[in-house]
């Protein structure tokens, strides 16, 4: 997900605080079905493991403490373990929540699923399955991807999720004739729809049809649809390169054709001048000033546009009406995006003494109340409940959601390749997409130069990760796989 900043934390956390006062005050004395304040005097305590003491409290404890005021809560950071290098990251871990032993567990898909496989997890199905927690009201399709982690049961449970969709300026396409976008476009469809809009004027004045971002290049947006495809350009499970295929060439053509079209409005990062207030600093961005028909964002933009319009003297200046539709999508997969991702996910230790005060935990940060409270605070993306996702123009805010997360396959099984070999397979293939764009070479020629560079890049990596005793090389194949690397790119 992109650009999530953490801009106005200071006020968040503010909000936070005043928004778990009120509601301490309100409800002293009463009780909330699933969730609310503790109606027995015992004293329990729940230990929870998050990145350090005070961001637990400004995006969770204060709000939790102030309805659970008999719950003595302790933040176990694991940045103790997680900031120094060290051999084994997950053995580290381990012996973390073995030393520290923890109520809660803050955890990745990854350790999700493998502490789940080794038995160290609670089965939150229970706590789901009960009436009082309307699992109903979850998004669509979260259930099921945390399942997948699971062996088909759920393990671990997120607040919040972060995920894109593809804001659009009506005005502009009423003014030019152009239909509106839809759901589940493709990304031709979708570049075919920005190609409709002129491209001519100068750059400050005139309009474009889409917007992708900074610096995006031929590679960077070759790469964005071919991930959205559930497209890989190597195989980390079995070590190989698959560059060179039909599918990838139609899709860096389609990227180099875009790009080339005028159609795309791409910002420069290194081209800050006419900022020089924070007027300037908001119609800076061309959908905020109208001037860009289609963007692909998140809730950053909607701060933007909310942030210009209580700013701005002249609320003209700032896009009226705009609506969302959802990102592009495979069209073999097209209920799923890549775009979509879960926050945190907590857990509960199945070794915990509290165990039921650290399923209330889960519960509670994961339940319709919380989301309610902060549905309006979007730093740390979404909540899980659809109730209140929302806002007062009635925006599309179900694009959002409406496509169920997928895992990218680049991710998969990323332990199994060197870490030194994504970096160097993203420069050469980079340079190589650069050079098709400029006319150097083909896009055939691309991708055939970036599958043999890129195989003895890889090779010559796991070697190097065998030699050192790592996890990346491919067993006993690594010297031989790198020889006929080496063959192949010497009869290149």
């Amino acid at each position: 997900m992109k650009r999530f900043t953490e801009r106005h934390s200071g006020r968040h956390s503010a909000g936070i605080v005043v928004l778990a006062a009120a509601m301490a005050t309100t409800m002293s004395g009463c009780s909330l079905t699933g969730g609310g304040t503790d109606a027995s005097s015992e004293v329990s305590s729940l230990k929870v493991m998050y990145y350090d003491e005070r961001s637990f409290y400004d995006q969770f404890g204060t709000v939790y403490s102030a309805l659970h005021p008999n719950v003595e809560l302790t933040v176990v950071s694991n940045q103790n373990y997680s900031n120094k290098p060290v051999a084994d990251p997950e053995a580290e871990l381990q012996s973390f929540i073995e030393r520290e032993n923890p109520d809660v567990l803050m955890l990745s898909t990854d350790q999700l699923s493998k502490m789940a496989k080794d038995g160290k997890l609670l089965d939150l199905d229970p706590m789901i399955a009960e009436k009082d927690y309307h699992a109903e009201t979850l998004i669509p399709g979260l259930l099921d991807y945390l399942k997948s982690f699971g062996d088909g049961k759920v393990y671990g449970l997120s607040p919040t999720f972060f995920s894109q969709a593809l804001f659009y300026n009506k005005d502009l396409f009423a003014k030019y004739g152009i239909p509106l976008p839809q759901d589940k476009m493709t990304w031709e469809q979708l570049f075919e729809l920005a190609r409709r809009f002129p491209a001519d004027g100068p750059k400050d004045k005139r309009v474009y049809g889409l917007g992708l971002g900074y610096g995006v290049d031929a590679y960077q947006l070759g790469s964005m649809i071919g991930t959205a495809q559930n497209l890989t350009m190597f195989n980390a499970a079995t070590g190989q390169i698959t560059a060179d295929t039909p599918s990838w060439k139609r899709i860096f053509q389609t990227a180099i054709d875009g790009l080339k079209s005028g159609a795309l409005y791409m910002e420069d990062p290194n081209n800050m001048s006419g900022t020089s207030t924070y007027e300037d600093f908001l119609l800076r961005d061309p959908f905020v000033a109208g001037k860009l028909a289609m963007r692909l964002d998140g809730t950053y933009l909607m701060d933007q546009i909310n942030e210009g319009r209580s700013r701005l003297e002249d609320k003209s200046k700032v896009v009226q009406n705009w609506d969302l539709v959802t990102v592009p999508v495979d069209p073999q997969n097209p209920e799923g995006s890549v775009s979509m991702n879960v926050g945190q996910i907590f857990a509960v230790n199945a070794k915990s003494a509290n165990a039921d005060a650290a399923k209330e935990f889960v519960r509670y940060i994961t339940g319709e109340e919380y989301a309610r409270v902060t549905s309006k605070l979007h730093s740390n993306g979404f909540p899980v409940r659809t109730t209140y996702l929302k806002d007062e123009e009635n925006h599309n805010f179900k694009a959002f959601y409406a496509l169920k997360p997928n895992t990218p396959k680049p991710l998969q099984d990323y332990d199994n390749i060197p870490q030194a070999f994504y970096m160097r397979f993203s420069t050469l293939a980079q340079q190589e997409l650069k050079n098709a764009y400029d006319g150097k070479q083909s896009v055939d020629a691309a991708l055939a130069a970036v599958q043999t560079k890129g195989k003895l890049a890889l090779m010559e990596e796991q070697a190097k990760d065998k030699a050192a005793g790592g996890a990346g090389a491919q067993g006993g194949e690594a010297g031989d796989a790198a020889s006929s690397a080496e063959a192949s790119a010497g009869a290149g």
